[in-house]
């Protein structure tokens, strides 16, 4: 006996009328004989170099703030002083030339005016320029910037040549001229006077009234009055105060044209 064709709607679907195919309309893709394409996998993942950022060819690091390659790794540092209070600053690599002395100028300058108003920034201000001298060479190795996502920086003038060097430059010269500046005063305007004995000639060095006087060798053609001890006799000078002992006689000056007595 000869097997009935199927009817329409009979099957697993039949619950839904005959009329309907499988629940909520869904569609079942009918496919020819294969082979087929393979399906694709996920985009493959890009080497990361340090700091996470992508590295260019041959693993070298791109730039962090311009994507240019190649870059370095380094930290430049800054610091704030405000008295009381401080602030440490910090820019991490990796940076291309450009942007890396760019970096390096920028803050290295606002430390140099910004750095010192503390107490404990007079010393952590001198530790914090030191330490960007590292970041500083290994920018200056570097090759210029190429195959950028933006416009490296402009690192701009050099420190040196930038408003805050040149006042501490200006402020380190002062202070290496003023010690000397004073020894020389000091050395000029004489210590403190010691008083003169009975017999000792000298000459004045200074002007009339103020009359500052200088031990020299009774025979040199510059000595000028003897010493005696008070009373003075008629036409000599008393000497100042501080020729003489404390509480002991005036000192008087007798020129040494006129005879002694």
């Amino acid at each position: 006996m000869a097997t009935p064709p199927p009817q329409h709607g009979a099957g697993p679907y039949a619950q839904h009328g005959p009329q309907y195919g499988p629940p909520y309309g869904s569609y079942v893709p009918q496919q020819g004989p294969g082979p087929y394409p393979p399906v694709p996998g996920p985009p493959p993942v890009a080497p990361q170099g340090p700091y996470g950022m992508p590295v260019g060819p041959a693993g070298v690091p791109d730039c962090r703030m311009c994507g240019s390659v190649p870059a370095a790794p380094g930290t430049v540092r800054g610091h704030q002083g405000m008295f009381v209070l401080m602030r440490f600053l910090r820019t991490e690599g990796p940076l291309c030339r450009d942007c890396g002395l760019a970096t390096y100028r920028r803050m290295q300058s606002d430390t140099l005016w910004q750095g010192w108003w503390g107490p404990l920034s007079l010393f952590a201000t001198p530790v914090t320029l030191l330490m960007n001298l590292g970041p500083r060479a290994a920018y200056y190795r570097l090759p210029p910037p190429a195959n950028g996502i933006l416009r490296p920086l402009d690192p701009g003038k050099p420190l040196w040549r930038r408003p805050p060097a040149l006042l501490v430059l200006a402020a380190v010269v002062l202070v290496s001229f003023a010690l000397p500046t004073l020894i020389v005063i000091g050395l000029l305007a004489g210590g403190e006077a010691r008083p003169l004995a009975a017999g000792q000639c000298v000459r004045n060095v200074g002007d009339r009234p103020a009359r500052q006087l200088m031990a020299v060798d009774c025979a040199a053609p510059d000595a000028e009055y003897r010493v005696h001890i008070a009373p003075c006799a008629a036409g000599d000078f008393i000497a100042p105060l501080q020729y003489a002992p404390e509480g002991g006689p005036l000192r008087c000056l007798r020129p040494l044209d006129r005879p002694t007595r």
